[in-house]
């Protein structure tokens, strides 16, 4: 793993939550994006080397949405960046960790992710992302 790419935060709607975090960071949402294959609406913050994203739910039934309804906002998911995300699974599930997707998806900022079972990572849900070429 490279570096910590970025800081996943769910939150109930970005409209009230990008301005708080403007004014928190002192930087204004670069970008926002809705990523349909996971039912969600995110808004990146760059803050020096990392990012803050925030991910609001699409659906009632999304995995956002039942997040917030269980543990309310919050943080989410922390995000590392690999540069072979395939290498990166087999030597996690090697290491026997539980992956939740068993191929990489598109997610959101141009990226190929997958996920670790938080179980595995003292309840840390981690994302892998590598940039798509």
């Amino acid at each position: 793993m490279n570096k910590i790419e970025h800081i996943g935060i769910a939150v109930s709607t970005l409209d009230t939550a990008i301005p708080v975090y403007e004014a928190l960071l002192n930087t204004p949402c670069y970008k926002t994006e809705e990523v349909v294959s996971e039912n969600v609406k995110t808004a990146f913050f760059q803050v020096g080397p990392n990012k803050i994203e925030l991910l609001e739910s699409t659906d009632p039934d999304g995995v956002i949405a039942k997040f917030i309804a269980k543990k309310g906002e919050g943080l989410h998911h922390m995000a590392f960046e690999v540069t072979d995300i395939y290498a990166e699974m087999e030597r996690l599930t090697a290491a026997g960790f539980v992956l939740l997707n068993e191929q990489p998806k598109l997610g959101a900022d141009n990226k190929l992710v997958c996920f670790v079972h938080p179980k595995g990572t003292n309840g840390v849900l981690v994302e892998l992302c590598q940039e798509r070429q």
